[in-house]
């Protein structure tokens, strides 16, 4: 405790900004807080500058992160696309891009395309190679996240126990953290969102259905990193519908975006994947919108016993099909509130996501700076031995 680490925490979470605020809190002595912040300015993480206001004699020195000499990269991959986010450690977004990329072209191709984006937004905002400390990737898939191995990802052929950090190991000095991509969006939510809940479910409703937990403010993975796979859950009354897992009744099966848009296209109202269908709601077509309302009760289903069960302060819904929030949130609500416990649901909210479309982006790459900020890792780094992640693949 009252580690390099643990001084640089309390100044990057704003509870101390001087010398003086440090020593009061962490009752330390003056001398072994000059020691601390003087190890981390001289590792290039906090730089001390003089406010410019003055009571008389020496003005007041404030210490901040050194947000210009380090920054971390978040990556969003889903089905279609893949945005790359550029973030100080301060979590300011200083460049983003998302361009179409397909993740079945394959884990050399797919993560080829994020250097070359990591190289051009750095270009862009004028910071060098050597300031990336790490990188976040959300992916859409299971994620054994000790090792950042995908495993068994339905809709990611060829990726299967591909070591992605080992691909950026072999070629980059930074640490790269991969998790499934409704994590990520949790991530986002907790800290650009709107949703200010420290025990929230976030749940991403596209192709697929997934939920990222957060609980007290940190995010919660299960023992192996699979929390959270609400899309294998079954719908009562939905035993006749076969799922892609092999299994039916699936609530990805019944309320996913694919299950609706080949429904729609059976009924005679064609619709390619979950976007397509959010456009026909926005259009105004009647059976699509009911389709989604549908859905959105079977989702509600579910989660009316995840409501019960984990009592969170706030439900937040995104993916493509949140898009048109206002009947799949409709049908979600109408659930919840008649099956879960009236203590459960007398403070709940749902609503759509507040981080919108840069949402994934943004939390991985919150993912990569509480991993460079995180005191066991400053303090190893200061010791000379810095190691990553276990996942780092070093």
């Amino acid at each position: 405790m009252n580690s390099p680490g643990d001084v640089l925490d309390l100044i990057s979470r704003g509870d101390a900004g001087t010398r003086a605020e440090l020593a009061r809190i962490t009752g330390l002595a003056r001398s072994t807080i000059a020691q601390r912040v003087e190890a981390l300015i001289a590792h290039g993480l906090v730089e001390e500058r003089e406010t410019g206001a003055s009571t008389g004699g020496r003005p007041p020195r404030v210490l901040r992160l050194n947000t210009d000499r380090n920054c971390v990269v978040g990556v969003d991959l889903g089905a279609t696309h893949c945005r790359v986010a550029l973030m100080d450690i301060g979590g300011a977004l200083l460049a983003d891009r998302e361009d179409p990329l397909l993740i079945t072209e394959g884990p050399v191709p797919v993560m080829r395309h994020i250097e070359k984006r990591m190289r051009e937004l750095l270009t862009e905002a004028g910071r060098p190679l050597e300031s990336v400390k790490a990188v976040g990737i959300g992916v859409p898939g299971p994620v054994e996240f000790a090792t950042g191995r995908p495993v068994n990802p339905p809709i990611m052929p060829g990726w299967h126990e591909y070591p992605v950090p080992g691909y950026f190991a072999d070629r980059y000095d930074f640490d790269v953290l991969v998790d499934n991509d409704v994590n990520t969006l949790a991530l986002g939510e907790l800290r650009h969102g709107r949703t200010a809940a420290e025990n929230l479910l976030f749940v991403k409703v596209g192709t697929g259905i997934g939920c990222g937990i957060i609980a007290g403010g940190r995010l919660h993975r299960g023992a192996q990193g699979a929390a959270g796979d609400i899309g294998h859950i079954r719908v009562p009354g939905a035993d006749d519908v076969p799922c892609r897992c092999g299994n039916t009744g699936c609530l990805e099966a019944v309320a996913g975006g694919g299950a609706l848009a080949a429904r729609l296209t059976e009924a005679g109202v064609p619709a390619a994947d979950g976007r397509a269908v959010a456009a026909l709601v926005a259009a105004g077509d009647p059976l699509a919108v009911r389709m989604v309302r549908e859905a959105g009760r079977g989702i509600g289903d579910v989660l009316a016993g995840l409501v019960n069960f984990f009592n969170p302060e706030a439900i937040v819904v995104g993916g493509a099909l949140a898009t048109v929030y206002e009947p799949l949130l409709a049908g979600v609500r109408e659930v919840i509130y008649q099956r879960s416990l009236p203590l459960a649901t007398t403070r709940l909210t749902v609503a759509p996501s507040g981080a919108g479309e840069k949402g994934g982006a943004l939390g991985a790459g919150r993912l990569a700076i509480d991993h460079v900020l995180a005191p066991e890792q400053i303090d190893r780094a200061l010791a000379g031995r810095a190691a990553g992640p276990t996942h780092a693949a070093r």
